[in-house]
């Protein structure tokens, strides 16, 4: 099977990124997306909106720890995820509202449908202060997503990790799906 193009890859990014933000697991200019590419981590550039993003937008930054200053906040969080996760080829941030609000109290979130249960039967839930965020996420998250397809950190949004752009927003947006289904179960 041939390998996927650079350029390919970084269409499949926006592409996903920008349908996180259609189906309201985003806010116009929230959440992140970057992908691996040999020795280079792609990302999204702070600040950016999701309707307007394109491909050549996206920032490169060295997997060794060169970050460019136009890249995401998150840029480090995503370097150390790929860093201790050698099989991620892509990673997304949203803050898809039904898994925030299901994993406030800072518990695990058990997934009650069938397919969540199937996919991810517990979603560990991270609690980082506000003022550690930057400097304590990169490692929790990182090493949370060697034993999970998503994470959660409270309050804040999912984390997702997989080979591939589009089994990584997959796992975003069925854990996502998930935390509704559990919502609208808890107000029968």
């Amino acid at each position: 099977m041939p390998e996927v193009s650079l350029a390919e890859l970084k269409s499949q990014l926006v592409e996903h990124y920008r349908w996180l933000r259609q189906y309201g697991c985003n806010d116009s200019h929230s959440g992140n997306a970057s992908l691996r590419w040999h020795n280079q981590v792609w990302v999204t550039p702070t600040g950016c909106c999701a309707d307007t993003l394109t491909p050549e937008m996206l920032v490169a930054c060295d997997f060794n720890g060169q970050i460019d200053e136009a890249a995401s906040l998150d840029a480090a969080l995503h370097l150390a995820t790929y860093q201790n996760n050698p099989q991620a080829g892509a990673i997304f941030h949203s803050h898809d509202p039904h898994a925030i609000t299901m994993t406030l109290d800072g518990q695990p979130f058990i997934p009650i449908d069938f397919e969540g249960q199937y996919y991810f039967p517990q979603v560990a839930v991270l609690t980082i202060d506000y003022a550690d965020y930057l400097q304590l996420s990169p490692s929790m998250v990182a090493q949370a997503l060697r034993e999970h397809k998503v994470v959660i950190v409270r309050g804040r949004g999912v984390y997702s990790c997989a080979e591939t752009v589009n089994i990584a927003y997959k796992w975003s947006c069925s854990v996502e799906l998930s935390a509704k289904i559990a919502w609208l179960a808890a107000q029968r």
